[in-house]
């Protein structure tokens, strides 16, 4: 099963009033809570179902998969969750940069452009680098990655932030989902496009085949991160720009900033789910109505972050949430450059084998994910950072 990235995105924790410092952690905890679940946790529900028949774990296991093509599950969200939150980063320090010094302004475009091409260059060795091996074989490397999406989003929402008005923001925004729109329902070559929404004849499959470098993902007629499908993600990340933004506007008015969330949420899935009977939600195209969707569902798991720990002050059970949002990019680069299942074994190998053997998925479950989660708790102890 293909995995998500989950690097961490920068947000500024020098300011020490408590109400930002609390939103981070709910932002952190939600960062966190995304990634748990492709460092292993995904199995969980399918292990449980072993254990106790009960038919719910079965459907929560269908949740931890991929769409197969049309269509949404919850593991589908992962990904766009993501992009949406390093938008609502971006949207809580949304300041233009013209008043700025020179040398601030410089500082801000040089971090922006080493942070795309360092999650560009990371996407390529999750990837596994060259494939064939050094000397490389540039036709053989898979440039196109999740990573890669990532940093073209952010930076691309991150230059209309810094120079773009509100209006020209929201405008871009709207844009940019109907132009996509109209690409996928009416843009044809040869027997591609034209409104087709099929694996071989999209137009995101000529796009691919004809102008991405390198080779596809798995060699399959289109690249789940394909060029087209990046005015999609865009929207995504532009999305949690306006709510980063509306949370800083309300932070005072918690009732009323989370009522409009939840205002926010439904009305998006809905219009997504409209829009589904015209375009069909699908991940691997990163449809505008996936966009629609997986928007929808990351504003109302943010509203509902919000409200437990923002509200209720309920924190410490989003801490060890936290530590793995704030340093997600070394462990998820972990996940392609280390073997867990066999460090798990060597270490927690004979307790498991001692147990019944229904019980023994569930628990090298657990000794993958908690492996993984001390060494983040060990870095975050110790002030370890990886930031992009």
């Amino acid at each position: 099963m293909k995995k998500y990235p989950m690097p961490h995105t920068s947000t500024e924790h020098s300011v020490p009033n408590p109400p930002k410092s609390k939103r981070l952690l709910s932002i952190d905890a939600l960062r966190g809570f995304d990634m748990f679940w492709i460092l292993g946790a995904e199995g969980i529900f399918a292990a449980l179902f072993v254990i106790t028949g009960f038919s719910f774990f079965n459907d929560a296991a269908a949740q931890m998969l991929h769409s197969k093509w049309h269509g949404f599950t919850l593991y589908d969200l992962i990904f766009p969750l993501f992009i949406f939150l390093s938008g609502v980063s971006l949207g809580i320090a949304a300041k233009p940069i013209a008043p700025l010094p020179l040398e601030q302004r410089k500082a801000k475009y040089q971090h922006a452009i080493k942070r795309l091409v360092l999650l560009f260059g990371l996407g390529i060795v999750y990837n596994h680098g060259w494939g064939t091996g050094i000397p490389a074989d540039f036709g053989e490397v898979r440039y196109v990655s999740v990573l890669g999406r990532i940093g073209l989003a952010w930076f691309v929402a991150a230059m209309l932030v810094w120079h773009c008005s509100l209006a020209t923001q929201i405008k871009a925004t709207v844009g940019l989902l109907a132009s996509y729109s109209l690409i996928l329902l009416f843009a044809s070559v040869g027997d591609y496009g034209s409104g087709s929404f099929t694996q071989a004849y999209s137009i995101n499959a000529w796009v691919d085949q004809t102008m991405l470098p390198g080779i596809r993902y798995q060699n399959l007629p289109v690249d789940p991160e394909g060029l087209l499908s990046n005015l999609g993600s865009i929207v995504n990340c532009l999305a949690g720009v306006f709510v980063g933004r509306l949370m800083m506007q309300q932070k005072a008015l918690p009732k009323v900033l989370l009522r409009n969330l939840i205002i926010i949420a439904v009305a998006t899935l809905m219009l997504g789910w409209a829009f589904d009977l015209l375009i069909p939600v699908n991940k691997t195209l990163w449809t505008p109505s996936f966009v629609l969707v997986t928007c929808g569902w990351s504003v109302l798991f943010l509203a509902l972050f919000y409200w437990l720990i923002d509200m209720q002050n309920w924190q410490s059970w989003a801490k060890p949430f936290a530590i793995i949002g704030m340093n997600s990019i070394i462990i998820y680069l972990g996940t392609a450059l280390v073997n867990w299942s066999y460090l798990a074994q060597s270490l927690f190998g004979g307790v498991i084998s001692a147990v019944p053997e229904h019980w023994q998925s569930l628990l090298s479950i657990i000794a993958i994910v908690l492996l993984q989660w001390l060494l983040l708790a060990w870095m975050s102890r110790n002030k370890i950072f990886i930031k992009v």
